[in-house]
């Protein structure tokens, strides 16, 4: 069972973990790059003449060092969500629940929702160089928000009734209603147009790359599953 985690998780978010990196550097990275202008003082978009929107930025892998590492991490991360998930998928399997490529992409959008939509709805994803919380303080609510939601979909996919729904939704709401911490001012050289884009795009490479975690976590499960049979 632990051999069978273990695969389908490295196949799956290591897959996954490439296209997501591969798409931050050719979608995201050109947004940051252009936020750490504005952060270390090259460009200033107020009080002086009008500065072009489209600047010109290192293109993609002119700093390769930074790129490959960029690659590499994010291939970590989703290979970290893709142990959990598949943890969970053996679990939710136990109990009678079918797991394969399709299903899998509902559990990639409950994941996009845990990991990125939940905390993002109070915490938006944010560019170099403005105003911030305390980074401590941002941490701990966010842990708390994505467990909570966690168990809140857990609950919704398979409580099964009223009490666990009614559940569900308190814990969705909760860490909203209680608020994510706040900058005392709001502050920063970085245009809210740059950082709207940010968090759009990386809300949407979000999205995609829970999917595909979902997807080939569930297709690696179910064919680890089938070659396991035949090898018994």
């Amino acid at each position: 069972m632990f051999s069978r985690i273990l695969t389908s998780a490295l196949f799956a978010g290591a897959a996954a973990g490439l296209i997501a990196a591969l798409l931050q550097l050719v979608f995201v990275q050109p947004v940051l790059l252009h936020a750490e202008l504005y952060e270390s003082g090259e460009l200033v978009h107020f009080g002086g003449e009008a500065i072009s929107a489209h600047p010109e930025l290192p293109g993609m892998f002119s700093d390769l060092t930074r790129d490959a590492l960029s690659v590499v991490f994010t291939m970590l991360t989703y290979t970290g969500y893709a142990l959990m998930m598949v943890a969970l998928m053996s679990v939710a399997e136990g109990q009678g629940h079918t797991v394969d490529g399709r299903t899998g992409v509902l559990w990639g959008l409950a994941g996009f929702i845990a990991f990125h939509l939940a905390p993002g709805f109070t915490l938006a994803p944010e560019v170099p160089g403005v105003a911030a919380a305390d980074v401590y303080a941002r941490q701990v609510w966010w842990f708390a928000t994505v467990a909570a939601a966690l168990v809140a979909l857990w609950l919704i996919a398979f409580g099964g009734n009223l009490i666990s729904y009614v559940v569900a939704a308190a814990l969705l709401l909760a860490p909203h209603l209680i608020g994510a911490p706040e900058p005392d001012v709001f502050t920063g050289p970085v245009p809210t147009e740059i950082g709207a884009l940010f968090a759009a795009r990386a809300f949407g490479i979000g999205l995609v790359a829970w999917v595909l975690v979902g997807t080939f976590a569930g297709y690696f499960w179910q064919s680890e599953g089938k070659r396991a049979q035949a090898a018994a």
